[in-house]
């Protein structure tokens, strides 16, 4: 079996011949790699896809979300950072040179009466949102007989990236209205431009949704206020995706344990990334859920950048052999993302390791 066959096994079967394989190094880390003999291509580094043989890549699927189109202004600028605002009235730092996550500054959309006066109306599907090169990506990822996804953001991230924290935070506990108002509005924006994206690039074979409900303590909000106030339009985003027959990938970093069997009765096939230093343990997250779901990550991306190798090895075995033994379904890959404190050497190890496990 290909790459894609045993992805759409795993994710629809929950069973394959072998395990599967993936992962996200950052751009920086790719361009520290090279100094360590990672391959270039054309002056740039190879795509780790097809360096390490991933069973998945991204194929697009991006698309301008904010509410007014096309607005990119620059507010400050400095030789290491940028200050910009968007088409949801917020303005974020991000650095110029290097990855990170970004500043939170202003948000414009601080109250309901705002959201409905100057954004709401603006939230509608149109072809000219969609991003040049999808159709191309997607042909090229097909064309390695890999499984093609079409990644993109979630409600939560959304909302937090339109009003702030604070403010989402407030709305969550004293004005629900506007959380499902906006959480509404957006169900159908997203399954509009889902569905102009697959008219226009094509169909993938699956879905990322990608919302980070959580941080290293657990949910941001209560298991209860999750499945009244997302939980409803999650499943109808769902549901769409699984009308064309696609399976769907729920992204989500941080203490998410808790939100698991919510997530489960939305329709979701995997959960992503199984982040270890926020408490999620993937071995018991398989023993309990491992018949309606699949699983992707959760090798510590901290025990990935010791530079221990015997402790790599420990470690990528446990999760291995532990997946294994309990017939999970399971898509090995860090617990994150590879920033530059991974060693090119110590991966390309763990991958081989890997590789000499991953059949059941």
């Amino acid at each position: 079996m290909n790459g894609k066959e045993i992805i759409d096994s795993l994710l629809k079967n929950k069973k394959a011949p072998r395990m599967g394989l993936y992962d996200s190094p950052w751009g920086e880390t790719l361009g520290a790699w090279v100094k360590e003999g990672y391959p270039e291509e054309n002056g740039k580094p190879e795509n780790p896809a097809d360096h390490f043989f991933f069973d998945m890549e991204c194929a697009g699927g991006w698309f301008d979300w904010a509410p007014k189109q096309g607005v990119h202004e620059l507010l400050q600028e400095t030789d290491e950072w940028v200050v910009t605002r968007n088409g949801a009235g917020a303005a974020f730092k991000n650095w110029k040179h290097k990855a990170g996550t970004p500043e939170h500054i202003d948000f414009h959309m601080s109250t309901r009466e705002i959201w409905e006066s100057d954004y709401r109306e603006h939230v509608k599907p149109c072809e000219s949102r969609i991003g040049a090169g999808n159709k191309d990506a997607l042909i090229a990822v097909r064309k390695k007989n890999i499984w093609a996804y079409y990644g993109g953001l979630g409600l939560w991230e959304y909302m937090r990236s339109s009003m702030g924290d604070l403010v989402m935070f407030e709305a969550l506990a004293a004005d629900q209205e506007w959380v499902l108002d906006f959480n509404k509005v957006y169900t159908d924006f997203y399954k509009g431009m889902y569905g102009l994206l697959f008219e226009k690039a094509g169909l993938p074979d699956g879905i990322w949704v990608c919302d980070d409900l959580g941080y290293k303590n657990g949910l941001y909000c209560s298991p209860a206020a999750l499945e009244k106030l997302f939980a409803p339009f999650y499943k109808e985003i769902v549901d769409f995706f699984k009308s064309f027959g696609l399976p769907v990938v729920f992204h989500c970093c941080g203490g998410i344990e808790e939100a698991v069997p919510i997530l489960i009765d939305c329709g979701f096939d995997a959960i992503n990334p199984l982040e270890r230093k926020a408490g999620c343990d993937p071995l018991r997250l398989a023993k309990k859920y491992g018949d309606r779901l699949a699983f992707i990550g959760g090798m510590d991306a901290v025990t990935l950048e010791s530079g221990d190798r015997a402790r790599m090895f420990r470690e990528a075995d446990a999760l291995i052999d532990g997946m294994k033994d309990l017939g999970a379904a399971y898509i090995f890959a860090s617990d994150h993302s590879l920033s530059p404190l991974v060693r090119y050497s110590d991966f390309m190890a763990v991958v081989e390791r890997f590789w000499s496990k991953a059949t059941y």
